[in-house]
């Protein structure tokens, strides 16, 4: 099953490089479901990029801000 990956993943898988975000990879159908199931990747459906790894990397993950602790200072206790 080839998926598209949502994420970019660290290290090898058989010696080779995972694909950066948005490349793609085939992987065996149950390994495949599980990295979709997590959030990991998404079926690919098929589509033929013409590019084993080809990078379509869509809407950059955006950052969640930080909030303040609610803390009170030493003049409002």
């Amino acid at each position: 099953m080839r998926i598209r990956m949502k994420v970019s993943i660290s290290g090898t898988r058989n010696g080779k490089s995972w694909p950066e975000r948005g490349g793609t990879v085939e992987l065996p159908d149950d390994e495949a479901r599980q990295m979709v199931a997590a959030g990991l990747a998404e079926d690919h459906d098929g589509e033929d990029d013409g590019e084993e790894n080809a990078a379509n990397p869509g809407e950059p993950e955006k950052a969640t801000g930080r909030r303040k602790p609610m803390t009170k200072s030493a003049t409002e206790k």
